[in-house]
Formats: structure tokens, C-alpha cells, sequence
């Protein structure tokens, strides 16, 4: 079987997604302001109709989209990584730093996903309708949750990034003892 192929094409797989869910995240938001600042003609009228409530109404929406993106894609990482470790574990030449890493996501996504994501979600609908300029306890608390949040994204990327890198420098040295222990044909004689 090809291991390292099955743990290049997961690894692959997860980094994608992750880069994704980065991009989605934040355009979500961004297509809020963006639908507001030039909305179809169809929907101009019913936008004004809201009376100045459909720019908190359209976050809301993004932000409950986010909610279940987020949830979906740790929920979907958690079983990557299991994978992922299963097929490092039974591939012979597999070192123990990738197994460590791995295991590693697969820790700091578990965190993410019963520890953090909760609360950030719990305190996100606290403070869905609350001006942005206005600051509460919740809306302190969600931002540093978030920014911890966001920190442990960025190191799992990192993290999987090196992976890949490991992957990636195995096969090239695979390739070369292959190269070196191929026997040489004897040139033909003219």
C-alpha cells in the first residue's frame, strides 16, 4: 500500500480545507458590506424596508454561517487526524516527529472544538445585536477566545505545513536511494 501517498493526499486535504475555511470566514463578513453597498435592484427595496436593520440582520446571517462552518470543518479535521495517524502509524518508515505532530493537531483541534468553540459561540450570540461600539464584558471575553482561536489555527497550520515539508522530503530521499541502488546498465558498444 502506499502510505505516504494516502498521508500526503489527507495532509493535503486538511491544509486546503484549512485555507478555505480562513477565506470563507472572512468573506462572509465582507459580502455583508458589500451586499449593502450596492444591492441588486430586487432587493434595494427590501433592504430599505429593514429601516437600517439589515446590516446587524445580514452579520447575524454570516456569523450563524461561520458558526456551523466552523463546527462542520473541526468535526471533519477530527476525523483527518485520526486517519492521518492510523496511516503513519502503519507505514514502516514513518518517524516518530510525524506521528508527533499529528497527534499534536489532532489535540489542539479537539481543544478548539469542545473547549474553545463553544464559548465563542455562546458569547458571539450574546453579543450579535450589540453596536459595535459599545463594549461588554461578553464582547471582551469573544475577542480573546477568538484571538486564541485564530492563534491555535495559525499554529496547526504551521504545524501542518511541516508535515507536509516531512512528506515531502521523504519521498525525494526515497527517490534518490532508489536512483542509487538501481544497477547501472553497461553502455552499448559502438
Amino acid at each position: 500500500m502506499h502510505y505516504r501517498r494516502l498521508a500526503s493526499l489527507l495532509v493535503g486535504a486538511w491544509l486546503s480545507g484549512s485555507l478555505l475555511m480562513m477565506v470563507v470566514a472572512t468573506q462572509n463578513f465582507r459580502g455583508v458590506d458589500r451586499l449593502l453597498a450596492a444591492p441588486s435592484t430586487a432587493a434595494a427595496p427590501l433592504l430599505k424596508a429593514l429601516d437600517g436593520n439589515a446590516r446587524p440582520l445580514l452579520r447575524y446571517q454570516a456569523s450563524e454561517l461561520n458558526r456551523w462552518y466552523f463546527r462542520a470543518w473541526e468535526r471533519m479535521q477530527l476525523v483527518f487526524a485520526p486517519l492521518l495517524l492510523a496511516v503513519l502509524f502503519f507505514w514502516a518508515e514513518a518517524r516518530p516527529p510525524l506521528l508527533l505532530l499529528t497527534g499534536l493537531i489532532f489535540v489542539l483541534t479537539a481543544a478548539q472544538h469542545w473547549l474553545l468553540t463553544p464559548e465563542i459561540i455562546r458569547l458571539g450570540r450574546n453579543i450579535d445585536f450589540v453596536p459595535a461600539q459599545v463594549f461588554t464584558p461578553d464582547r471582551g471575553r469573544f475577542w480573546g477566545l477568538h484571538t486564541t482561536y485564530s492563534l491555535i489555527e495559525t499554529v496547526k497550520l504551521a504545524l501542518g505545513v511541516v508535515v507536509a515539508g516531512m512528506l515531502l522530503r521523504k519521498k525525494r530521499r526515497l527517490a534518490r536511494a532508489e536512483d542509487r541502488d538501481a544497477p547501472l546498465d553497461p553502455a552499448p558498444l559502438p
